[in-house]
């Protein structure tokens, strides 16, 4: 495997940071690859601009900020904005359809996916919102397996909210299992 790179983006509350962790979690303690994962938060923790970075590697990683990512992730127009010129040439961006309306002059494969829509239409709560967008890019970049994002949910979350986490991150691989 070479080094991954991810940078998530979004507003507080829609739990970019916590979907971050869970895929540096689950590729360090779950895939035995080396995972370092950084966040940086707006004025304001909820509502106000977040970042995340991961990078995954079966190598040593000596930087653990992201400068040029391999995957880009923007849950809102202001981080589709602020941060797609940033995305490394020829690589991924992922949008959430209903917040992110897509640009041509990004050099990347762009993908918009209705995520905040489906989870409202076949879950109904929206807190899950985030784990659905982690299917998504699992399934779009094969990093980790689903298997192991589900090992890092159960040991993060309650008990009682595993079954709805794994409907989320479910319909996020169905999602992108279409576009892949």
């Amino acid at each position: 495997m070479k080094r991954c790179r991810f940078v998530f983006s979004g507003l507080g509350g829609q739990g970019v940071i916590t979907a971050a962790i869970i895929l540096a979690e689950a590729a360090a303690l779950h895939e035995n690859l080396n995972a370092v994962q950084t966040q940086m938060y707006g004025a304001a923790a909820r509502g106000g601009a977040t970042r995340s970075d991961v990078i995954i590697s079966d190598s040593e990683i000596w930087f653990p900020k992201v400068v040029q990512p391999n995957v880009l992730v923007c849950l809102t127009q202001e981080a589709y904005t602020k941060y797609s010129s940033i995305i490394r040439p020829g690589g991924l961006l992922i949008a959430d359809s209903r917040y992110v309306e897509i640009g041509p002059k990004v050099d990347a494969v762009q993908k918009a996916f209705p995520m905040y829509q489906a989870v409202v239409d076949k879950i109904g709560k929206t807190i899950v919102f985030n784990i659905c967008m982690l299917g998504v890019v699992t399934a779009l970049t094969n990093v980790v397996q689903p298997e192991s994002i589900m090992k890092a949910l159960t040991a993060r979350i309650p008990r009682h909210s595993l079954e709805v986490n794994q409907k989320a991150l479910d319909l996020g691989l169905e999602l992108g299992a279409v576009a892949a």
